[in-house]
């Protein structure tokens, strides 16, 4: 046997690493965006119930479509901002 020392081998990759600032940036201006359809399905579905006092059955699919992308929009904001928790490691 020799007496050389064993190669030195590049550190393995990290399961599990942060993201990016970048990627976290870009899902919050994607999420601000998709606010934007919840802000006037509230604005929208507000007046319609303050003018008739009951929503109108013409505009409901449309106010509930956009509370759900505002819902999408604030979970996305908060995955970006909670961030993705790293695997356990057995």
């Amino acid at each position: 046997m020799s007496d050389t020392p064993p190669p030195v081998l590049p550190p393995a990759p990290v399961p599990g690493r942060a993201r990016g600032g970048c990627l976290t940036a870009l899902m919050v201006i994607a999420g601000v965006i998709l606010l934007l359809p919840g802000l006037c399905a509230l604005l929208f579905g507000g007046a319609s119930v303050i003018d008739a006092g009951k929503i109108d059955s013409d505009i409901a699919p449309l106010v509930f479509l956009g509370l759900v992308v505002g819902i999408g929009g604030s979970v996305l904001i908060w995955a970006a901002i909670k961030g993705r928790k790293p695997p356990n490691r057995p």
